[in-house]
C-alpha cells in the first residue's frame, strides 16, 4: 500500500550557498503551550507510575530521539509534568519511538516494550518500583521480525491472568492482538494465536482501555489520517469480539495527523481520559466529562494546550540562559515587566516554564524590551532593557540579581519604544547592539572595547537608512549561512522584512519571509528551537501572544550557536517524493557510503564514495523507491548515522 503522508511542508530547496530567494517557513503556534510539555515531531505519549509515588507520568516517544520521561510533580488529581530522571539514557532511538509500560515478567514492576525501527523489543526493569533500570533482553520478541515501528501495547484481553499484546502496523495500517500463550511470569507470543483487528488506513497506532466500564479491554486506534477508529469489545471476558464502532470520536482529532492516543484516567475522578500526540508536536487533551460507561468529550487546553500570553506587546528573545544546552525565551511586555520562559524541552522540541521572578527589577517603564547576553565576561547573562520612553538600561548580573548601571547608556536615547538586541555584528568575539525605535529606524552602537570590558561607541548610518514605516524591532541570524549575520526588522503593520548582509550592505530580500506575517506591532527573533541547525522564527504582537515559524530550509553544515552538539547530516525535503537532498556536515568526517533501509531492515539502495568526499552537499535521486519509510544510514570514517525519511 502507498504511504500518502498528511504532513504537508511548504518547501523551496536551495541546493548550493547562493543567494537567499526563499524559506520555507511551517507556521505552528502550539509549541507555546504553558505546561511545559516538549513539541515533539510525531509525539506519541504514554503514561505510567515509573517513580512508583501514585501518580501518572508521561513517557513522550518521538521521531527524533529516545522517549523523554516528563514526571508528574502534582498529583493524581492534578497532575503538572516536569523532565524528571533521564531513565532512557542508554536506550537507542532506532528501539523506542513509542514505549509502553507493563509488568511483563510479574515481579512488582514495570518493564518497558517500545516499537521503533529496529522492531519491538522488551526492556525488562531491573531496577524496582521506585528506581527503574531498563535492560533490552534480546531474542524475547520473534513475532514482526524485521518489520519497522510496530506500536504496542499490553492488557489481559482474555482474562487468563498474563498480559497479551497488541500492534498497529507502520505502512499498512494492520492491527493485531497478540494471545499470551505462556504465562504471567514468562510471556510468549507467536504468529498462531493471533486476531486480526483490521486496517484502519495507515500508520495504526491502537491503545486498550474498558471505555465502556463492563470488565473487558476494548481498542482505540489513531491513524495518520484524521479522527480515531473505535473497536468496542462485544464479547465476553475470557473471549473478546472485536466489534467497530462508528461515531464514538467524531469531530476529535480532525484537525490533526498521525493521531497517537492514550486513555488514562489522568485526573483520578474515575472516567478515561484522551491525550494524544501528533505529526506536528503538540499534544491534544480530553477530558471525559461523563461517566464511566459513557464517555462525555471536553477539550481541555489547560495542562497542554492554550499559548503562552504575556498580556501585550511580546517581544521574543532566545538564548540558552541557565546553560544546560537548549534555547530559553525572554520577552518584554506592555505592563513593561520583563518574562522569563525556562525551555524544559529538549533541543528538538522545547517547553516553556514562566521563571520570571528574578527580574523584576529590569522593569522601567511600559512597552518594555530585553536583549540578554554575558556583556562583562563573568559568565553570567547581564540584560539591556528598552521600553516606551527611548532609552536603553544596562543590568548587570550579579549572580544574586541584577544590579543597574545608569551610567553605562547615558545619553543614548532613541525617540520612543527602544527595542534593543545583542548581536556580534562586526565579527570580534564580543556582543554589539542594534536598536530599533517608534520610528521605524535602526542604530548601530559597536562594543568597541572587548568581551570582558564593553565601550559603547553609536556608528552613524550603520543601516543606509532603512526605514520600516513605525516601531522597529531587529532580529539577527546567518540565515544564509554565509558566515555574518542577517536582519529581519518587524514593525506596526504586522510584516516582517528581511535583509541579507552582503560585505556589510544591508540587501532587501521580499522572498525570504513570503507567507510570514503577525499581529500589530509584530516583534521577530530567531532560534533554532527544533534543533537542526537553522534559525527558525517567532513573531511577537501587541495581543501578548507568539507565533512560531519553523524553518524547513536545508543547513549548509554550519553549526549553529547555543547548540548542545552538532547538526551532522540534514535530509531536505522530508517526504520527499523524487529526489532527496542531503548535506553532511564536515566534523562528521568523511562520508565513505550510504545506504536506504525500508522498514523491513532490507537494503534497497548504497552507494560508495571516494575517500576525499568530506564535506557533502548532492541530490540522490530516489524517484526508483516505492512510497513508504526508510532510513537513511551514512558511513563515514568517524560514525554512522542515521536518519528517518518518507517518500511520498
Amino acid at each position: 500500500m502507498q504511504k500518502i503522508s498528511q504532513y504537508l511542508f511548504v518547501i523551496l530547496f536551495i541546493l548550493v550557498p547562493v543567494l537567499l530567494t526563499a524559506q520555507p517557513w511551517v507556521q505552528n503556534d502550539a509549541i507555546f503551550n504553558p505546561g511545559g510539555i516538549p513539541s515533539l515531531s510525531f509525539s506519541q505519549p504514554r503514561f505510567a507510575d515509573l517513580d512508583g509515588d501514585g501518580d501518572l507520568d508521561m513517557i513522550l516517544g518521538n521521531i527524533g530521539d529516545k522517549p523523554v520521561y516528563m514526571e508528574n510533580v502534582g498529583t493524581a488529581e492534578a497532575p503538572q509534568f516536569a523532565p524528571g530522571e533521564d531513565y532512557f539514557a542508554d536506550i537507542s532511538s532506532l528501539d523506542a519511538e513509542v514505549a509502553v509500560f507493563a509488568d511483563l515478567d510479574n515481579d512488582g514492576d514495570l518493564d518497558m516494550i517500545s516499537g521503533g525501527f529496529s522492531g519491538i523489543s522488551f526492556f525488562e526493569n531491573t531496577g524496582n518500583q521506585t528506581d527503574p533500570v531498563f535492560e533490552k533482553q534480546t531474542g524475547f520478541f520473534t513475532i514482526l521480525a524485521g518489520i519497522a515501528y510496530p506500536v504496542p501495547d499490553l492488557a489481559d484481553v482474555d482474562d487468563d491472568g498474563d498480559l497479551d499484546l497488541v500492534i498497529g502496523l507502520s505502512e499498512d495500517g494492520l492491527v493485531k492482538v497478540y494471545e499470551n500463550t505462556g504465562t504471567a511470569e514468562e510471556a510468549s507470543f507467536s504468529e498462531a494465536a493471533v486476531t486480526e483487528i483490521g486496517d484502519v488506513g495507515l500508520y495504526a497506532y491502537p491503545c486498550f482501555a474498558d471505555l465502556d466500564n463492563d470488565g473487558d479491554m476494548d481498542l482505540v486506534i489513531g491513524r495518520d489520517g484524521f479522527g480515531f477508529r473505535y473497536y468496542q469489545n462485544t464479547g465476553i471476558p475470557t473471549a473478546p469480539e472485536w466489534t467497530y464502532i462508528e461515531n464514538a470520536f467524531a469531530g476529535m482529532g480532525e484537525e490533526t495527523y498521525w493521531n497517537s492516543p492514550d486513555l488514562i484516567d489522568l485526573d483520578n475522578n474515575g472516567t478515561l481520559d484522551l491525550i494524544f500526540g501528533t505529526a506536528s508536536g503538540p499534544l491534544v487533551h480530553y477530558d471525559n466529562i461523563g461517566t464511566p460507561e459513557l464517555a462525555e468529550w471536553q477539550l481541555n487546553e489547560s495542562l497542554f494546550g492554550g499559548g503562552i500570553d504575556i498580556g501585550g506587546a511580546s517581544n521574543p528573545f532566545f538564548v540558552d540562559y541557565d546553560g544546560d544546552g537548549d534555547l530559553d525565551m525572554f520577552t518584554g511586555s506592555q505592563m513593561g515587566d520583563i518574562k522569563y520562559f525556562e525551555n524544559t524541552g529538549t533541543i528538538y522540541g522545547p517547553g516553556w516554564l514562566e521563571k520570571s521572578e528574578g527580574f523584576v527589577s529590569l522593569k522601567h517603564s511600559i512597552y518594555s524590551d530585553v536583549a540578554v547576553g554575558d556583556l562583562n565576561g563573568d559568565g553570567r547573562m547581564d540584560a539591556v532593557v528598552g521600553d516606551l520612553s527611548g532609552n536603553l538600561f544596562y543590568h548587570q548580573n550579579t549572580g544574586l540579581g541584577f544590579n543597574y548601571i545608569e551610567s553605562t547608556f547615558a545619553g543614548f536615547s532613541y525617540g520612543g519604544w527602544s527595542s534593543p538586541y545583542l548581536v556580534d555584528l562586526d565579527n570580534d568575539e564580543d556582543l554589539d547592539l542594534v536598536v530599533g525605535n517608534e520610528s521605524g529606524q535602526l542604530f548601530y552602537i559597536e562594543n568597541q572595547g572587548n568581551s570582558q570590558e564593553a565601550v559603547w561607541v553609536e556608528i552613524p548610518n550603520f543601516f543606509g537608512g532603512i526605514d520600516v514605516g513605525s516601531n522597529a524591532v531587529p532580529t539577527f541570524a546567518d540565515l544564509d549561512f554565509d558566515g555574518d549575520m542577517d536582519m529581519a526588522v518587524g514593525n506596526i503593520s504586522g510584516n516582517v522584512r528581511y535583509f541579507e548582509n552582503q560585505d556589510g550592505s544591508w540587501i532587501q530580500n521580499a522572498l525570504v519571509m513570503m507567507g510570514v506575517s503577525g499581529g500589530q506591532n509584530t516583534s521577530p527573533g530567531f532560534g533554532d528551537l527544533d534543533g537542526d541547525g537553522d534559525a527558525d522564527l517567532v513573531l511577537g504582537n501587541y495581543d501578548g501572544t507568539f507565533n512560531y515559524f519553523q524553518n524547513m530550509e536545508i543547513i549548509m553544515g554550519l553549526q549553529a550557536k547555543n547548540h548542545p552538539k552538532p547538526v551532522l547530516v540534514s535530509l531536505f525535503p522530508n517526504p520527499f517524493t523524487n529526489q532527496l537532498n542531503i548535506a553532511l556536515q564536515e566534523t562528521a568526517g568523511q562520508l565513505k557510503s550510504l545506504k536506504i533501509l525500508n522498514t523491513e531492515a532490507q537494503m534497497v539502495f548504497a552507494r560508495d564514495y571516494h575517500s576525499e568526499k568530506a564535506f557533502s552537499s548532492f541530490s540522490l535521486p530516489l524517484d526508483f523507491l516505492p512510497a513508504g519509510l526508510y532510513v537513511v544510514q551514512l558511513i563515514t570514517d568517524k560514525q554512522t548515522i542515521n536518519h528517518r525519511v518518507i517518500k511520498r
